[in-house]
């Protein structure tokens, strides 16, 4: 028997891509950059936690956050996407919700989004349920994930 949607989710899974495409035409764009970073965790206990960034982010110009610019405040939000909460699957639908028990965009907390979901290989691919308005265009977010190895290095 098949490992339900669930327990193939559980575990700690690393970003490959994340593309945005526009629904009118199809056209391409990479919200966090060609080469994003992110990871996803999945507990058995059905919480999660998504923490999603451009690599090519600036340092601040301080020690602690706490002493950006606004400037800096802003490159910060555009260019990292974070939030926790529950986690569930519908194994008829083919859909996994998240819901944001806390999140870096405030809007976002307390919301449940839907995602498609299907697996091939070692691969898992999320796509947003709904679309969306990004720079006034609708558009769906695709997302590829790949189990994550050891990312501990020895320093």
């Amino acid at each position: 028997m098949e490992a339900t949607l669930f327990k193939r989710l559980i575990g700690t899974w690393t970003l490959v891509e994340l593309i945005e495409v526009r629904l009118e035409n199809g056209d391409i764009s990479y919200p966090m950059g060609k080469s994003p970073k992110g990871l996803i965790i999945y507990n058995p206990d059905g919480y999660m936690s998504a923490q999603i960034m451009n690599p090519k982010r600036k340092n601040f110009s301080q020690e602690h956050w706490t002493g950006a610019t606004a400037e800096e405040y802003v490159q910060e939000s555009s260019t990292y996407l974070a939030y926790s909460g529950p986690f569930d699957t519908d194994e008829v639908k083919q859909t996994l919700s998240h819901t944001m028990f806390i999140s870096l965009f405030p809007n976002w907390t307390g919301q449940t989004q839907n995602r498609l979901i299907h697996f091939d290989n070692e691969y898992l691919f999320l796509e947003s349920g709904k679309p969306f308005l990004s720079t006034g265009k609708e558009v769906v977010h695709k997302l590829k994930w790949k189990r994550a190895e050891n990312l501990r290095t020895n320093n």
